[in-house]
């Protein structure tokens, strides 16, 4: 082919190109790319067949210009927020998910050994929640608002409150992890039996739907929450006993940096239970069943697909094995 016929047969999408990148049009990395491997076979058939011609330093700039492109759009891409989320703890969650059963294994054990320690031991109850804990919300429950403890306080101030001790008990089960997953466990020995002791109790006193209304509309992201942060803290103790093929300081060094990220995803999680709690449960007496059900219902299955399904979509796509 003479010369003249291939530009007149290729200037149109080598202008295109000089135009995306100049005037910073906006196109897809794919298709940025799909243009730059165009010019790459323009630029070797150039140099093949006119290696004198101005159309060969044109085009290998025109290249570097676009590869520059692509490069730059991927790396802005991977350093988004939504890149975070979407694909960074998905692929941590996916790789460490044995972790996650284990941990809600180990958690409902624990919460059917509290229903069982409360239901044979009247004052089980007390020992794990404290007396004015069981004083207060009997008066309570006798006059006819069960949880009526939650309204204390203004909303604002419970909201920042109850986020504040959240976070701080979800880093405590991350930061126990240190200890060999040995402080992980022992939170979600406390945290399991507690909350079978809570429903134990309002079941004997004839309020357990209250409490299942009223408890569940922020207990259900509060607890799902930090049961992935105690298994945070057994990625960590794992790193440090089962090292693999690494050092056993890279080991912890990489499964304490994996199990933060993964500690930093449930953070808008607390959020929002904090949220709720402050401002929903206190009315959960006023606001309609159907809604208290619809809240739980939502947050169950949005934190659950979050978790234990979506990892499984992106490592698909990403052909993790």
């Amino acid at each position: 082919m003479r010369e003249i016929a291939f530009i007149k047969q290729n200037k149109e999408k080598w202008l295109e190109l000089d135009e995306v990148i100049s005037n910073n049009i906006e196109k897809t990395p794919d298709e940025i790319a799909d243009l730059h491997i165009k010019i790459m076979n323009d630029l070797s058939y150039a140099q093949t067949f006119y290696p004198k011609s101005n159309v060969v330093p044109y085009l290998n700039k025109l290249a570097k210009k676009s590869y520059g492109k692509i490069y730059h759009t991927k790396k802005q891409e991977k350093n988004t927020l939504v890149t975070f989320f979407t694909e960074t703890v998905p692929l941590l969650s996916y790789k460490y998910r044995k972790y996650f059963y284990i941990s809600f294994i180990f958690f409902f054990i624990c919460f059917f050994i509290g229903l069982l320690s409360t239901f044979n031991d009247e004052n089980f109850a007390r020992q794990i929640l404290g007396n004015s804990y069981i004083d207060e919300t009997l008066e309570n429950i006798e006059s006819g608002d069960a949880l009526a403890i939650y309204k204390n306080g203004s909303t604002w101030g419970s909201f920042i409150g109850i986020f504040n001790n959240n976070l701080r008990v979800g880093l405590n089960m991350f930061l126990s992890g240190l200890f060999l997953g040995i402080g992980s466990g022992y939170y979600i020995v406390y945290n399991g039996i507690m909350v079978a002791v809570f429903q134990a109790f309002f079941y004997q006193n004839n309020s357990f739907f209250d409490s299942l209304k009223g408890i569940w509309i922020h207990g259900t992201f509060e607890i799902f929450a930090m049961v992935i942060e105690a298994a945070c803290g057994y990625i960590i103790g794992a790193s440090i006993l089962f090292p693999g093929a690494l050092k056993r300081f890279e080991s912890f060094k990489k499964g304490l940096r994996e199990a933060f990220f993964i500690f930093l995803s449930t953070i808008p999680f607390t959020f929002v239970a904090a949220f709720l709690e402050g401002y929903v449960t206190r009315y959960y007496n006023q606001v309609p069943t159907v809604v208290c059900i619809f809240i739980i219902a939502a947050s169950l299955l949005s934190i659950s697909y979050y978790y234990l399904i979506y990892p499984f979509k992106v490592a698909a796509k990403n052909r993790v094995q």
